[in-house]
């Protein structure tokens, strides 16, 4: 048995990661952790103020990034991202497609703009931005792929149904990648947070008292995660760690699946 450098083993020095969403919230947490693992950054938002906060943000850490502007839910300015991140760095490793949106309505009252609105955003730039990226990591030998799901996969949530249904789309699309690029060193996984704190869903979902409630009589861990405890399957899904892992959705959900206690 060959001898195993850990630190070798999940380091992601000198690595490209490109991550969509990446102003705030989850994809600037990734994108944190990713860059002190090593790897330079391609920040991707579609407001040029968070951006040039998130930017600040990595810059203090000591990290190398680029901050690119783009909207995702369109083909066009997905091939464009891809262009520019290459035009900088001369490589993509890492595709993190964390961009997203969602539009909290009773499915009578969802509207084909609504409908479209979060698809686009999730399942359409999460496929078309895949599809650029992977000729580029074929020619270079191999590359990541990781999704960003989330529990809507496996549970039904009221209000949140087009939500869900994209998140299921890019947990099927994680598996398909994964068989077609398999022969190219191409890993894709999705990671699937559970019921994560951040300032969207600080002031939306925990600081409603009736929603926090349910939310945590259903985690075994009685708490919301935090952005920094999706940071080591990041690295596992985005390191030489998860060489022979693929077509996987991971969920960090502090036990929400495993089932509830009595108590």
């Amino acid at each position: 048995m060959s001898d195993i450098n850990p630190a070798a083993l999940f380091s992601l020095q000198d690595k490209v990661a490109l991550v969509t969403g990446g102003s705030g919230g989850i994809g600037l947490a990734l994108a944190h952790a990713m860059a002190k693992a090593g790897a330079r950054i391609a920040l991707n938002g579609t407001t040029q103020t968070k951006l040039d906060k998130a930017g600040r943000e990595l810059n203090a850490v000591g990290a190398t990034v680029a901050l690119l502007k783009a909207d995702v839910s369109k083909t066009s300015e997905c091939v464009r991202l891809v262009q520019d991140t290459l035009s900088v760095y001369g490589r993509i490793d890492i595709l993190v497609n964390c961009a997203g949106i969602n539009r909290r309505k009773p499915i009578l009252e969802v509207t084909e703009g609504d409908y479209n609105a979060i698809m686009d955003v999730h399942v359409r730039g999460a496929y078309f931005l895949s599809q650029a990226v992977a000729p580029i990591m074929i020619r270079q030998g191999g590359g990541k792929i990781i999704h960003i799901g989330s529990l809507n996969i496996k549970i039904g949530l009221s209000e949140v149904s087009v939500y869900g249904v994209a998140k299921a789309g890019l947990d099927q699309l994680t598996r398909v990648q994964a068989v077609e690029w398999a022969q190219h060193n191409i890993q894709v996984n999705c990671l699937a947070p559970g019921f994560i704190e951040t300032d969207l869903t600080r002031v939306g979902l925990w600081q409603d008292e009736k929603r926090s409630k349910w939310i945590l009589d259903r985690t075994p861990m009685k708490r919301p995660g935090q952005v920094d405890e999706l940071a080591g399957v990041m690295l596992l899904l985005a390191s030489q760690a998860s060489s022979f892992l693929t077509g996987q959705t991971i969920y960090v959900d502090g036990g929400v699946l495993a089932g509830s206690a009595w108590w």
